[in-house]
């Protein structure tokens, strides 16, 4: 499904919305293996396949919470695309969690609901509500409010 395509002059009209949800993006080793090797976290619960198996309380290896967030951005090209815009800039967080986690092979994908939207000098500053789940989980795998500054 295509993004939704949102103006700039109606994001604030919005809040309160789920704005949508990304396709289901498979998390693969060599990916994890790859995150692992450029953060330098290359621990054995992540890129240790057999160790992880065997020792691992998820019964394999699991990805990076962090390569789990790092995801967003590309998701939420999926989910909405804001029109009208300079530049759009990843702010921060004001919370995050990981209440379950990502195994291997899993696939996940993001929701999104505008939380607000506020005006800062030369733009609109928005939180999103962000929830990242695994297909066939009971629990979110990522949880965080994304704040996003979009500049006219």
């Amino acid at each position: 499904m295509p993004p939704r395509e949102v103006q700039y002059a109606d994001m604030k009209s919005l809040v309160g919305t789920e704005i949508g949800e990304s396709d289901w993006y498979e998390v693969t080793q060599e990916e994890i293996n790859a995150f692992a090797k450029a953060t330098h976290d290359e621990q054995w619960i992540h890129v240790d396949v057999e160790r992880a198996k065997k020792e691992s309380p998820f019964g394999g290896p699991i990805a990076h919470g962090y390569y789990t967030l790092s995801l967003v951005p590309y998701l939420m090209d999926q989910i909405w695309t804001v029109k009208g815009i300079s530049a759009a800039l990843n702010y921060g967080l004001n919370r995050l969690r990981f209440p379950a986690p990502v195994l291997i092979g899993s696939k996940i994908r993001l929701r999104a609901k505008l939380s607000s939207a506020d005006d800062v000098p030369g733009g609109v500053q928005v939180v999103m509500l962000l929830a990242m789940e695994v297909e066939g989980g009971d629990k979110p795998v990522c949880v965080a409010e994304g704040v996003f500054r979009y500049y006219e």
